[in-house]
């Protein structure tokens, strides 16, 4: 768990915890769906499809911030060990990461959800 605490506040706090919470209102929601199931319910479906969405693009705004104030500071220093470059790009990309993944589960939630509506 502290790893996974760290990697939040690597990633920029600012964009990792509301990823987060983006994440816990997918779960809900799709657990939502699960329980009315019976139901014609294409607005949680909808919803959940464009809230997986933003949380991609979120995850992608979140990155090219921290890429541009990443150059910002190369660009003052001068030259970096190529080190310094490839760990800041790795940090840069947790925020990607973390919107791909809830948008991978807000996929898979709509897949199941409609499958076993049918």
């Amino acid at each position: 768990m502290s790893t996974f605490l760290q990697r939040m506040y690597e990633g920029g706090p600012y964009f990792m915890f509301p990823s987060l919470l983006i994440l816990i209102v997918i779960i809900i929601l799709i657990v939502k769906g699960f329980l009315n199931l019976k139901k014609d319910d294409s607005k949680t479906l909808s919803l959940i499809s464009s809230i997986g969405l933003f949380a991609l693009i979120w995850g992608v705004f979140g990155q090219l911030l921290g890429l541009f104030q990443a150059f910002d500071y190369i660009q003052m220093a001068g030259e970096i060990p190529t080190t310094v470059l490839a760990g800041g790009l790795k940090v840069s990309m947790l925020s990607t990461l973390f919107g791909a993944i809830i948008f991978l589960i807000s996929r898979l939630g709509i897949i199941a959800l409609t499958w076993l509506k049918k």
